[in-house]
């Protein structure tokens, strides 16, 4: 899949000891955006977007928990989250602006931003507290406009996770301490494992978790597959070797990743069988071929979101930068203005998709 270099059934559970300081935390959450965004225009500024009509995605939903094999929100509805990831922080932070993510929360009207945080390819292991910290400022950036922020631990080269484990407890060890109390956040614990069998991603995955939860016992955590996140399909498998042998732990979804162009039937049916017997959640994809470059597949990339807003599966697009490919949605250069509103700033891929956002 892209190289971007150069018992999972079991009712949620209840919210505990902390449910008064999500609340809190939720409230303030919203009382932020409506007063950024009704902030005094200096002179000479643009004036100021028009105050929400409706709460913030985080308002409104709250908590979130694994109900059956839905993403549901603090009242027990389903519910789906659509939105956008970061590139690589480690190359794209300036992409990752105040006006950025006001766009996309306003423009765009996304409920959620992927932050991505590679671990090789010049990320985490060159700069772990200096990386960890980034990413907090982004998630924060996040809660602040009222999205939901998922922590992408983005392991890709090497493929087997467990290459990673000790670094991989040492931040979700941190992000959980950080985020605990807060109910904007799920972990993407593995980004695309690959050339490893699931037995090896479910054992890293019951190391993981345990570490999250002894910290946050709440939130929801997001488990790779194997073969680059397609259950399996990339390496001649299918979604029957995770159905037949879970991941023991409650409050979890798999993640599918596919790229339209080049991942065709046999992804699709495998993403619509697994989510008859799962819980999954997209946490990438793209209109483009698998390097997330050349001709946009429109037509492919609209049977796989009409097949998720059919059975409420949440997802996030890559990827919020300017990066020379096809599927970065900013045209080249973007990142170092300050214009993010609109229409003219994106790429074909990037018009496609905010339009879909905002459905």
């Amino acid at each position: 899949m892209y190289q971007r270099t150069t018992s999972p059934t079991e009712p949620a559970p209840a919210a505990g000891r902390r449910g008064f300081t999500r609340k809190a935390l939720l409230a303030a959450s919203a009382l932020g955006v409506v007063t950024a965004l009704l902030a005094p225009v200096r002179a000479g500024a643009a004036p100021a977007p028009a105050a929400p009509t409706a709460a913030t995605p985080l308002a409104a939903n709250g908590q979130l928990s694994v109900c059956g094999r839905q993403l549901c929100n603090a009242s027990g509805q389903a519910v789906a989250l659509n939105g956008m990831s970061t590139h690589g922080t480690q190359w794209y932070a300036q992409c990752v602006t105040d006006g950025s993510l006001n766009a996309l929360a306003t423009d765009w009207r996304a409920d959620v931003l992927r932050v991505s945080t590679y671990v090789q390819e010049g990320g985490y292991e060159t700069d772990p507290a200096g990386f960890t910290a980034r990413a907090q400022k982004f998630i924060d950036a996040a809660h602040a406009r009222g999205m939901y922020a998922v922590i992408d631990w983005h392991m890709l080269t090497p493929g087997d996770p467990n290459a990673n484990l000790a670094r991989a407890k040492t931040f979700f060890t941190a992000m959980a301490k950080k985020y605990k109390d807060h109910p904007g956040v799920l972990y993407e614990i593995a980004n695309e494992p690959s050339g490893v069998s699931w037995s090896a991603i479910k054992s890293y995955s019951e190391q993981i978790i345990p570490v999250i939860r002894a910290q946050d016992p709440d939130a929801v955590v997001l488990v790779g597959t194997r073969a680059w996140s397609s259950f399996g399909v990339s390496e001649g498998s299918n979604e029957s070797e995770v159905v037949n042998n879970p991941v023991r732990a409650s409050n979890i979804m798999y993640t599918f990743h596919f790229y339209a162009a080049s991942h065709r039937e046999a992804y699709l049916s495998a993403l619509d069988r697994a989510s008859d017997k799962l819980p999954v959640f997209v946490t990438e994809f793209g209109t483009q071929n698998y390097a997330g470059e050349g001709a946009n597949d429109f037509a492919m990339s609209q049977r796989y979101l009409d097949l998720m807003k059919r059975k409420k599966i949440s997802w996030t697009n890559w990827n919020y930068s300017d990066d020379h490919r096809s599927g970065a949605v900013f045209k080249t250069g973007t990142c170092n203005g300050s214009n993010w509103t609109g229409t003219g700033v994106l790429k074909e891929a990037g018009v496609w998709i905010r339009e879909r956002i905002r459905q």
